[in-house]
């Protein structure tokens, strides 16, 4: 019986600290192990009154030689164990601690040396069959714990009955047989100050709806995709000379059943429902707000959590891709906002993950951002770069995302950003840029063009940093578009002025012109413009109700024969006239009223006239397409010719952002002939007072504006008409 007090191996210290919750090496004790000349099993099972093993010569009583402790010999060939708890109820299940690793040498080596750019494939919770039985294999980074487990209501959310194996660099792994898709789980963690945290999956691909903060176990594997026939052409739908218009969206605020509560429409709706909405309206592509998992709605998903895990809010991860799906399937290209810029303190997430700044920076001078009150990844450890590069990669591969628009990217190239003196850290050649958030930008731009052929990657970036949409090989990040952040904060300016200062700020309407061809430029209004006291976009018109509406239309005009690709936010286009509110829907029923209908008609008809007419995007971000002929600043008008090619129909646009109508308003032209009238924002059709050119006009030879020939035309208050040349 002394012998069966302390089976070969397994010695009173270890016991002890099995019991403690704090033995970092379980598999070297527990499970089956040849010592002896014998076979030994040993069970740490808290709570259990009697244990014994299940083997092919029959059960085996399993004796108990400490707390919660149990040992014996028993025979080659597998087995299984049977508990009978306090209240006598038996149940049999598989000893986890009776399985080989799955992670190999070819992970190990990959992880340790931060390349490994299918990363999900390695970490996480992974429901798979190992050594013939059925269950959830976990792996999980945390180099400085003393242990990790995982807990869930499995095994009573006690961390001792499940500690992981060590292997590799600092990575912990186990298999639990019997765990699948649908279970609650996290990672207790004893960090490196010995304390034990409960920490949600970093790489996990589900989570409990907030505020519960534990992750899912998610089977993703084995989605039937029927896009083939997108994403064989979305190469072409994303070149710089394609027409790229954007529809921006909330997914929690967009329409909510108000028959239900006032929830939010879920992922299968959203792909009725929102893809054919964006579809009539003629945009070609959604954007979405985050929807990496996130604890705190106000955030609107800007402060991720659970980067791997498309929020539970609208359903789990295979009705996310119905709805990408669907959008591709309706000819619609998905782009998700993605936030690798920062991540929040909270307490189950990636601070501080194993006790250390493990994905942040120890000093808050790097690793602080004071406008967020969030913390900011380490870039330059190779684990952290490659934890992000891979969820780029994770989000385009596994849900055939078409493009991720970058939050924030200032805030990332500048270690000074929005910092005092003393309050950051410079380079090591005593400047400001981040050497290794822009080397991150730079893999993760040649990973995703590079491994996920097609996609587009868009720029949020404030500053003149060069090059931004330039190849990495010709010395750019290597973004393929980027946010005209400048253009957009001069013209909102602008517009929002009574037409009788105007005049004196013209150049806020044509500065844009100086740069536009110095990057591949997306003309953005978005959620940021219509929050936090900005007032909609209807309501920072200057005007009466008719000129609020008249300045709104020509400003749509304006921005849809400007150079650049387009983007709106929901609600935008049908004039809402309140700001944006996270918390409710869209206000469906002013869409419904005539004047907010014609604004809706109008951005339906600038989409359809842009993607028709080669001369409004083909050469979008090049200097050819594009002409000035008038920028007269006492009148407040604007003209120019847009360029497509030798095959493509010249497009005159002219601008009047005065209440005032000019008749018999003579203006050059490139060629004479017949010049249609395409769009007119002042036609009745779109609220406006149905003043315009009978369809079109006839230049004739007299020069003017340096053209070789001249119209006249009506020009109605406050709007913008846009004519086609159809020949002589």
């Amino acid at each position: 019986m002394k012998a069966m007090a302390h089976p070969p191996g397994l010695g009173p210290e270890d016991a002890a600290r099995l019991a403690a919750g704090s033995h970092d090496r379980p598999f070297e004790v527990l499970g089956p192990h040849e010592a002896g000349g014998a076979r030994w099993l040993v069970a740490f099972q808290p709570g259990t009154a009697a244990l014994s093993a299940l083997t092919d010569a029959g059960e085996v009583a399993l004796p108990r030689i400490g707390r919660d402790l149990f040992a014996g010999r028993i025979g080659a060939g597998p087995y299984r164990l049977r508990a009978v708890d306090g209240d006598g109820a038996a149940r049999d299940f598989e000893d986890p601690y009776r399985f080989g690793p799955v992670l190999g040498e070819v992970d190990l080596h990959l992880l340790g040396e931060g390349t490994h750019h299918r990363l999900w494939q390695a970490l996480g919770a992974h429901v798979t069959q190992h050594q013939g039985v059925a269950g959830t294999h976990f792996a999980v980074w945390a180099p400085n714990a003393r242990r990790v487990s995982v807990v869930g209501d499995f095994n009573r959310w006690d961390g001792r009955c499940h500690p992981m194996r060590r292997i590799g660099s600092g990575l912990w792994e186990i298999f639990l047989p019997g765990i699948g898709d649908g279970a609650i789980y996290k990672y207790e963690i004893v960090d490196a100050n010995g304390l034990p945290v409960p920490k949600a999956d970093p790489v996990g691909f589900g989570a409990q709806h907030p505020p519960e903060k534990a992750s899912m176990v998610r089977d993703i594997a084995g989605y039937g995709w029927h896009d083939g026939g997108w994403m064989e052409i979305r190469a072409a739908a994303h070149d710089r000379g394609a027409p790229i218009s954007i529809y921006e969206v909330h997914l929690g605020s967009w329409r909510r059943r108000l028959d239900q509560g006032g929830r939010p429409l879920s992922y299968r709706e959203l792909a009725h429902d929102l893809v054919n909405y964006v579809r009539d309206m003629g945009f070609t592509h959604l954007e979405l707000l985050p929807i990496s998992e996130f604890p705190f709605d106000g955030s609107w998903g800007y402060q991720p959590v659970g980067l791997y895990a498309p929020t539970i809010r609208f359903g789990p991860p295979h009705e996310f891709r119905d709805l990408v799906d669907a959008a591709h399937r309706a000819g619609l290209g998905v782009i998700l906002d993605w936030v690798p810029g920062h991540f929040p303190t909270d307490a189950h997430g990636l601070a501080r993950f194993d006790g250390t700044a493990l994905y942040e920076h120890e000093d808050p001078r790097e690793g602080f951002h004071q406008d967020w009150n969030t913390l900011i990844y380490n870039y330059g450890r190779i684990e952290v770069k490659n934890f992000l590069v891979s969820n780029a990669l994770y989000w385009l591969k596994e849900y055939h995302i078409d493009g991720l628009r970058v939050d924030a990217v200032a805030s990332m190239l500048y270690r000074d950003y929005s910092r005092g003196p003393g309050q950051w850290v410079p380079n090591k050649d005593g400047g400001r840029e981040n050497y290794e958030a822009i080397a991150f930008l730079r893999d993760m731009n040649v990973a995703a063009y590079g491994e996920a052929p097609g996609i587009m990657t868009v720029a949020e970036e404030s500053t003149s940093f060069p090059r931004v949409s330039a190849p990495v090989d010709a010395g750019g990040l290597g973004f393929g578009y980027k946010w005209n952040m400048g253009w957009m904060n001069d013209t909102l300016r602008y517009i929002q002025m009574d037409p009788v200062h105007r005049k004196y700020h013209h150049d806020q309407m044509t500065f844009g012109l100086v740069y536009a061809f110095s990057e591949n430029f997306i003309l953005p209004i978005s959620h940021d413009e219509v929050v936090h006291g900005k007032g909609s976009m209807l309501r920072k018109m200057p005007g009466d109700e008719w000129q609020q509406f008249a300045n709104l239309r020509a400003y749509y005009g304006f921005m849809w024969c400007h150079p650049g690709k387009k983007l709106l936010f929901m609600g935008c286009e049908f004039g809402q006239p309140e700001e944006w509110n996270h918390n409710g829907e869209l206000n469906w029923p002013a869409a419904e009223r005539p004047l907010h209908r014609g604004v809706q008609s109008l951005v339906r008809d600038l989409n359809r006239l842009y993607r028709e007419m080669p001369a409004l995007h083909r050469l979008d971000a090049e200097s050819a397409g594009f002409e000035w002929i008038r920028n007269d600043a006492e009148q407040s008008v604007l003209a120019w010719i847009r360029r497509g090619g030798d095959d493509a129909p010249q497009v005159l646009a002219i601008c009047n952002f005065t209440p005032v109508e000019r008749s018999d308003f003579r203006i050059g032209v490139p060629v004479a002939g017949r010049w249609r009238e395409a769009l007119n924002t002042d036609a009745a059709i779109y609220g406006g007072a149905g003043k315009g050119n009978l369809g079109g006009v006839t230049a004739d030879a007299a020069p003017l504006d340096g053209q070789a020939a001249s119209i006249r035309v009506l020009l109605p208050a406050l709007s913008v008409l846009v004519f086609v040349w159809e020949g002589e």
